[in-house]
């Protein structure tokens, strides 16, 4: 007998699909045109490199997220038309499915949601000068507005999601172009101040595929969505590796540049380089922040009703995701969400050994889908708990020495994840398939 969330599981059929540059790519570079991506990018990197191996580590960064986080689940998806939640049942079990990918995903994504929702709200004051911290009354107000209109637009589904992200895109885009374009006279002349090219280089692998690692295990349910091979190489190609080399190598070598030709700009964070240059364009920048955050909101917003909804089929997923979203706003506008960045970017990575112990079962199937898993499989469950482990070495008490030379950690646990899968399936430990439904 089969789950209900699988039973009653249903493919994304042909109609429904579009190509990649409706769905996918617009989705993905709204990702990481978000302010949360790049703002902090050049911190204790381009004082560890030079501007060309920062660019190069970008690049690698991007094909990485792209080849091992991405393609498998997106390449699944697109063969079978479900989402991520029915595709975990295979590495992870009918019942092991339940907790892992499926509601570890949904409920990532509130707590994402929550963290967006938080600072929307409150660049949205800061551009309309009203000063008014969480807990109060337009805090609420605003906060509650702006975390139900983005459950909205993601309930509709990702052509929705994906068409706010195909024109909101180009803001936060012109703006970064404004920003490189007024300091770009500075960089030339940007020297490392302590320079290692190797914690530079691999420092900001993890910043950009730690960042990325849940949304590389939803390329699932991007894959669904997707026509075919070509849909899926595209999308996760301009989507993923081209939007990593503009949103982040250009806020980044702009940071460069801003700290040679202005004396005020002292920190590394993004925002101070536009607060430096001043005038109208730094009160626009509130409002473009608060624009920018619009599709990685409907983003998480769709990936959380896709898990809930799946999971708990029996719950319709409008219900589902307000639900979600209500949590949300609660976390945003009580002022917890803005201490739970680290926290999630540490549970983030943990999908580095699911993503590698479903790439794992993708080859040991022969390239395909092996349908749902009796039971639990122990050998995806324990593929993770020692990738996680090894993930998690950086963020643990130990020197500072040990924590940079760990890096990139996400990679690793992905690495785990794919080994010991792999050996755990060979030594027997994978339970029998079941046959879906027609």
């Amino acid at each position: 007998m089969l789950p209900d969330y699988l039973s009653k599981a249903v493919p994304n059929p042909a109609s429904n699909r579009a190509p990649w540059y409706k769905n996918t790519a617009p989705s993905y570079a709204g990702i990481f045109l978000w302010i949360a991506f790049y703002n902090s990018i050049a911190a204790g990197t381009i004082t560890r490199g030079t501007l060309t191996v920062c660019l190069l580590a970008l690049a690698a960064a991007g094909l990485l997220s792209y080849g091992l986080f991405y393609y498998v689940p997106a390449t699944l998806g697109m063969k079978t038309g479900y989402p991520l939640y029915v595709i975990g049942s295979s590495t992870f079990g009918t019942r092991g499915g339940y907790f892992m990918p499926g509601l570890l995903m949904g409920v990532l994504q509130v707590g994402w949601l929550g963290v967006g929702t938080f600072f929307a709200t409150k660049f949205i004051l800061a551009a309309l000068a009203i000063e008014a911290g969480p807990g109060s009354l337009p805090f609420i107000i605003t906060g509650v507005l702006w975390g139900y209109t983005m459950a909205s637009i993601g309930v509709l589904g990702l052509q929705y999601v994906a068409r706010v992200a195909t024109f909101l895109n180009f803001i936060p885009l012109v703006m970064i172009l404004v920003v490189f374009v007024k300091v770009s006279p500075g960089v030339s002349a940007h020297v490392p101040s302590e320079p290692n090219t190797f914690i530079a280089f691999t420092l900001l692998l993890q910043i950009v595929i730690g960042f990325f690692a849940t949304a590389g295990a939803a390329g699932t349910d991007f894959g669904s969505n997707s026509r075919n091979a070509g849909d899926v190489k595209w999308g996760g190609l301009v989507g993923i590796v081209a939007a990593v080399l503009v949103a982040g190598g250009l806020p980044l070598v702009s940071v460069a540049g801003a700290r040679v030709l202005m004396p005020n700009v002292t920190s590394y964070n993004y925002d101070a380089v536009v607060a430096g240059i001043g005038g109208p364009l730094a009160t626009a920048m509130f409002f473009l922040f608060t624009l920018a955050s619009i599709p990685p909101a409907c983003f998480s917003s769709f990936i959380a009703g896709n898990s809930f909804s799946t999971m708990l089929p029996g719950v319709p997923r409008v219900g589902s995701t307000m639900a979600g979203m209500t949590v949300a706003i609660i976390l945003a506008v009580t002022g917890v969400a803005e201490n739970l960045v680290s926290f999630f970017t540490i549970v983030g990575a943990s999908f580095g050994p699911i993503c590698g112990a479903m790439a794992a079962d993708y080859f040991l199937s022969g390239r395909k889908w092996a349908g749902p898993r009796e039971g639990i499989n122990w050998a995806g469950y324990g593929a993770w708990a020692v990738g996680f482990l090894v993930g998690l070495i950086p963020f643990l008490p130990v020197s500072k020495d040990v924590q940079e030379l760990a890096q990139p950690a996400v990679v690793y646990s992905f690495l785990t994840g794919f080994v010991v899968y792999w050996g755990l399936a060979k030594a027997g430990l994978e339970p029998k398939t079941l046959a879906m439904p027609r």
